[in-house]
């Protein structure tokens, strides 16, 4: 697909706009970003390792983990460059290119929360028959569905954002290259782009969304059920760190993407959005390790095994 021709050939991506800051910024998010990828490839490294995390859960949790090790570095090393360069400015190819990867991944996530809600489903609600339904090959055939629904969700975006003429102003005000704040820089018609953004934006939202939230609901239901209080607090430990994780992811995209933005809230924007791109890929792998026994007893097994194979 080939862009139009455009008298535009760069953008200015603004950012936070505090040049005062730079430094401070920039030690901020390159923490952000050591943490985030160290953080992932432990949890894929630890679920690889261990036997007793070759389970469905940890599955997906391997597939989220290799997401967000992605997902994160579409976005951060660029900003980071920018700290240090002071150089914004990013081709209308790279722009197109950081956005099309964000957008896939992102979209792949909110499916990817909808299929572990799925298992937790299996897990508490169908207990007796969740070795036999949920197996090897549905966990690959949902979590391959996952990456295909994102691919194809923001190749349609993409194929209509491409189509678009930029004649001038170049400023995006964002700190990433996001469909709206393209659309808005276009001389050209942008009904289409940011009607199709709206319906497949719906469609890889807010369909996850609601079968997540479905799920949650018969789990709900069902814990409510049990007689035991012992039973109850179980069935809540084994989903706590997944919806943790959810609402976060979620309510994020849902007050930037739902929430009009004006002018008044424009920063506002730029700060919820910080909270689905740059804050989940490094409070993941906290969340489920910090709350979840076995991973942490995975962590302690592994580090006792290769201490004592150094001294």
């Amino acid at each position: 697909m080939e862009i139009n021709q455009s008298s535009v050939t760069t953008f200015i991506l603004l950012g936070f706009n505090l040049p005062q800051m730079g430094i401070l910024l920039f030690t901020l998010f390159f923490i952000i970003y050591s943490l985030s990828i160290m953080g992932n490839l432990l949890i894929v490294l630890l679920v690889v390792a261990d036997q007793h995390l070759h389970t469905p859960m940890y599955f997906f949790l391997v597939n989220l983990s290799c997401l967000e090790t992605c997902y994160i570095s579409t976005i951060l090393p660029r900003m980071l460059a920018s700290f240090v360069t002071g150089d914004k400015s990013i081709s209308i190819y790279g722009c197109m290119t950081q956005y099309y990867f964000f957008g896939f991944l992102a979209s792949t996530e909110c499916y990817l929360l909808a299929m572990m809600s799925y298992d937790r489903y299996l897990a508490i609600c169908k207990s007796l028959h969740y070795t036999s339904v949920m197996n090897g090959k549905l966990c690959f055939q949902l979590a391959l569905t996952s990456w295909i629904s994102g691919l194809l969700t923001n190749t349609i975006i993409i194929a209509f954002l491409v189509q678009l003429t930029f004649c001038g102003p170049s400023e995006i005000d964002h700190f990433f290259c996001d469909v709206y704040p393209m659309a808005n820089l276009s001389c050209s018609n942008t009904h289409l782009v940011k009607l199709a953004a709206f319906v497949t934006g719906s469609m890889g939202i807010g369909t996850p969304f609601l079968l997540t939230m479905t799920s949650y609901i018969y789990i709900l239901y069902t814990v409510l059920q049990m007689k035991s209080k012992t039973a109850q607090q179980k069935a809540f430990s084994t989903c706590s760190s997944h919806l943790t994780v959810v609402s976060f992811f979620f309510l994020s995209l849902l007050l930037v993407y739902v929430v009009p933005e004006t002018e008044k809230l424009k920063e506002l924007h730029k700060i919820f959005s910080l909270f689905y791109t740059v804050m989940p890929p490094m409070v993941n792998p906290i969340i489920y390790s910090l709350r979840n026994r076995e991973v942490k007893e995975a962590f302690s097994k592994t580090v006792r095994k290769y201490s004592s194979s150094f001294l």
